[in-house]
């Protein structure tokens, strides 16, 4: 009778085991796969080399934003200050008082001009390869015969979709739209379709034009 009662409870310490055992396998699976997902994300939002950044000619681009007070939220991996979330934060954040002009970093066509998404009023710029991006910007878009363009009256600005630009040429004033908690302006760029962290573009520039 012993023998019978104890190979019931042998079966049921079998099964929990197995269980623990397949349920840590799970863990362990999507643990990797999550791991390998973040890794992928990473070379998505790569740095276009710090090699690559450091050979390039600087001293000619324009800091882009007037009245600088700080940085607020460096590139990379945060947690969301509107959300509470963690999110790829593909830019740098600076802050400025409302109404202090951006600038133009490098000379470019404006690619797009554009308003109401959580970026905001921005401006979009090709300069050869690289890319760059300019959020929260005071005013809004219209559009024309001949165009798109942004509008800021205020702030004495008008810039067209298409239109060619200058280095440190003014095209827009730190706002509030789109999706912010404060003044500033976020800033993104891109190289051959990758994420840069403008923070090391910067570094880099200040060091060759000091």
């Amino acid at each position: 009778m012993a023998q019978i009662l104890r190979q019931p409870r042998m079966i049921d310490y079998l099964r929990v085991k197995f269980l623990r055992f397949f349920l840590l396998a799970i863990a362990t699976v999507l643990i990797c796969l999550g791991l390998a997902a973040f890794q992928q994300e990473r070379i998505e939002a790569s740095d276009a080399s710090e090699t690559t950044i450091a050979s390039t000619t600087w001293q000619h681009g324009s800091f882009p934003v007037e009245n600088f007070q700080s940085y607020t939220s460096p590139f990379g991996y945060r947690i969301s200050p509107i959300d509470g979330k963690r999110q790829f934060h593909n830019g740098l954040d600076m802050a400025a008082p409302l109404g202090s002009y951006v600038r133009n970093w490098w000379t470019g066509k404006v690619l797009e001009v554009s308003d109401g998404t959580v970026c905001g009023t921005s401006v979009k710029i090709q300069s050869g390869g690289w890319q760059h991006v300019y959020c929260h910007l005071d005013g809004h878009v219209e559009t024309a015969a001949n165009g798109r363009y942004l509008l800021d009256r205020s702030g004495g600005i008008q810039i067209w979709q298409g239109q060619e630009l200058p280095v440190g040429a003014r095209i827009g004033r730190v706002g509030m739209t789109g999706r912010t908690t404060g003044p500033h302006l976020h800033w993104t760029l891109r190289y051959n379709g990758s994420y840069v962290d403008p923070a090391l573009v910067l570094k880099e520039m200040f060091k060759q034009q000091a």
